[in-house]
C-alpha cells in the first residue's frame, strides 16, 4: 500500500484555498447588491470584465499605470451610479425574476459597449508579480496565486470592516434588514444603493485585474461568476462571512477533488464538482451556512 504524501495533500489544499479566496472576491460584489437591494446581480461577470478590459487598453495606450487604475476605477463607479440610477431604480418593488432578467440583460449590454469601445482581442495583464512557485516547508506555492489571494483577504476584511464599523456600513445593514423601516427613520435608499453599487464597480475592478492576469483578459472573462455562484449558495447570499467560507471551502474541495477522485470519473471534475455540493446544500440547506432562512407569514 502506497504511504499517502502529506505535503503533496498540503500543496494541493493550499492551491485550493488560495484560489477560494480569489471565488470569495468576486462572490462579495453579489452579496453587496443581494443584500441592500434583493437583486441577483448576474451583470457581475460583465462589470468584472469591463474593468479589466478598461485598465489593460489603458496601459496599452501608454497611460502611467497608476493614472490606469485611478481612471478605471472613476469609471467604475460611475458605471456603478449609473446602473443604479437607470436599471435598478426604475424597477423598484418589482418582482425578482424581473430584476434578475434586467441584470442578466445588462451584463450583454456592457460586454457589447466593451467589445464596442476596446475591440474584441484577447490582452495579457502584467501586474509585476511572476507566476512561479516557491518552496515553503517542502510546499510549493504560486507567487501569483499568493499575491492575488493576499490582495483580495484584504479587500474582504476591509468591506467587513466597513461594513461593521462604520456608520455608513451600518446604513447599508440598517437598509438591509428592514427597508420600510430604514425609510421610516430617515434614510435615504436611492443613496445607500448607488454608494452599494459604485463599491461593486470597485470590486470588478480589483477582481477583474486578478483573474484577467491570471488567464489573460479576454470575453470569457466575464464566465468566472460562474464560478462564485455555488460560493453563494454555499454561503448565503446575503453574507460577507459566508461569501468568505464558502469560497475556500469551494476552492479547497474542488481541488482535492480533482487530484484524489477525478481519476475514478475520467478526470475534469474540477469544472463542476461545486455544482454538485450546491446542488446538495440546495437540498438540505438552501439558505446557506450563514444566508438568513426567510419565513413567510400568510
Amino acid at each position: 500500500m502506497e504511504s499517502f504524501d502529506y505535503l503533496f495533500f498540503l500543496e494541493v489544499l493550499t492551491g485550493g484555498l488560495l484560489s477560494g479566496v480569489m471565488y470569495s472576491l468576486v462572490a462579495i460584489g453579489f452579496v453587496l447588491i443581494y443584500k441592500t437591494s434583493g437583486v441577483l446581480n448576474f451583470a457581475q461577470g460583465a462589470l468584472l470584465l469591463f474593468a479589466a478590459l478598461t485598465f489593460v487598453s489603458l496601459v496599452e495606450r501608454g497611460v502611467p499605470f497608476v493614472l490606469a487604475l485611478v481612471i478605471t476605477f472613476a469609471i467604475m463607479v460611475l458605471l456603478g451610479i449609473g446602473i443604479e440610477r437607470t436599471v435598478l431604480r426604475p424597477l423598484v418593488n418589482k418582482p425578482p425574476i424581473t430584476l434578475f432578467m434586467a441584470t442578466l440583460g445588462l451584463s450583454y449590454i456592457i460586454e457589447g459597449a466593451a467589445q464596442l469601445i476596446w475591440g474584441t482581442q484577447v490582452h495579457a495583464l502584467d501586474l509585476g508579480i511572476e507566476d512561479v512557485p516557491f518552496e515553503f516547508y517542502g510546499v510549493f506555492i504560486s507567487q501569483f496565486d499568493l499575491f492575488a489571494s493576499a490582495v483580495a483577504a484584504l479587500m474582504v476584511i476591509g468591506l467587513t470592516l466597513f461594513f461593521r464599523y462604520t456608520r455608513v456600513g451600518l446604513t447599508f445593514r440598517a437598509a438591509a434588514d428592514d427597508q420600510f423601516a430604514a425609510l421610516a427613520v430617515g434614510l435615504r435608499l436611492p443613496r445607500i444603493w448607488a454608494t452599494v453599487w459604485a463599491t461593486s464597480g470597485l470590486v470588478a475592478l480589483v477582481a477583474g485585474l486578478l483573474w484577467g492576469a491570471r488567464s489573460g483578459v479576454q470575453f470569457s472573462l466575464s464566465l468566472v461568476v460562474l464560478k462564485a455562484l455555488p460560493v453563494l449558495v454555499l454561503g448565503g447570499f446575503d453574507s460577507i462571512a459566508g461569501a468568505i467560507i464558502g469560497g475556500l471551502l469551494i476552492g479547497a474541495s474542488e481541488k482535492l477533488a480533482e487530484v484524489y477522485v477525478g481519476e475514478y470519473f475520467g478526470g475534469g471534475i474540477e469544472g463542476w464538482f461545486a455544482y454538485v455540493i450546491a446542488l446538495i446544500f440546495l437540498l438540505v440547506r438552501p439558505s446557506g451556512l450563514f444566508g438568513q432562512k426567510l419565513v413567510e407569514r400568510v
